[in-house]
């Protein structure tokens, strides 16, 4: 029994057949890769593990519970963090209070942005933020304004929100889309880091080959919305339904 367990989960809009009896089981402290070639479903598989869609059937429970008509936010204090294709972060705002914002929001369940000024006078709040940032190697950083970031200094940010709220499974949805190669190996070494020193579970959708080689311990393809294979990596470099579906000849 996994962490994460997806059974027979089925997704239609309209005429499109999105997702079909889909079964997917994450394993506790691993790091899983879901791949695909384009429209294979890896996406509307996501947004149902965090509530922005809901299967038509089927079901998903994270540690024995379900998250099936659950609010974005209800799934995330369930210990489900998620890290869009798109850094989200708050641009105005230092990287300082940039890390703060989960801190306070854990710690008081609410964020608004006008306690911006009350979160700052909060010593407790303020150490635990650079704590984190420090964990990130971007404490020299704080004081910058988040906007003006690199992509990848932005995605350790955002990486590291998603880490002060203490999840037990990180969802990373193509993590290193749009960066340049040093930016893509230093998110590497940094997801390697977080796998290997913290009791999390990390779920990955990622288009680079590199990045789910040089991470995952076992991989699930999915192929017109039906998982395909799912084994270890180096039994799917050789699988040649993989190779025909997503990975080409030349792989």
């Amino acid at each position: 029994m996994g962490i994460l367990e997806v059974k027979g989960v089925n997704k239609r809009f309209g005429g499109l057949q999105a997702l079909g009896d889909v079964n997917l089981s994450v394993k506790e402290n691993s790091v899983h890769a879901i791949i695909g070639p384009n429209g294979a479903g890896k996406s509307t598989l996501l947004n149902c593990l965090v509530g922005k869609l809901i299967p038509d059937t089927g079901s998903v429970m994270f540690n024995g519970q379900s998250v099936l008509g659950r609010k974005p936010y209800e799934i995330n204090q369930m210990g489900i963090s998620r890290v869009f294709q798109t850094p989200e972060i708050f641009g105005d705002l230092s990287v300082l209070e940039n890390m703060m914002i989960p801190i306070f929001a854990k710690r008081d369940g609410a964020f608004r942005m006008h306690a911006v000024k009350d979160m700052m006078s909060e010593k407790q709040v303020v150490e635990a933020a650079q704590h984190m940032l420090e964990e990130m190697n971007m404490a020299d950083k704080h004081g910058m304004n988040a906007a003006a970031m690199s992509r990848g200094d932005k995605r350790r940010l955002e990486i590291g929100m998603c880490l002060a709220q203490e999840p037990r499974l990180l969802l990373l949805d193509e993590p290193t889309a749009g960066m340049a190669r040093a930016d893509t190996n230093n998110t590497i070494d940094l997801l390697k880091q977080i796998s290997d020193e913290r009791d999390i579970t990390i779920a990955i959708i990622e288009h680079d080959m590199h990045v789910v080689f040089s991470l995952a311990n076992r991989i699930t393809v999915l192929a017109q919305g039906t998982p395909l294979v799912e084994d270890d990596p180096e039994n799917i470099k050789g699988n040649p339904k993989v190779r025909e579906a997503y990975l080409g000849e030349t792989a």
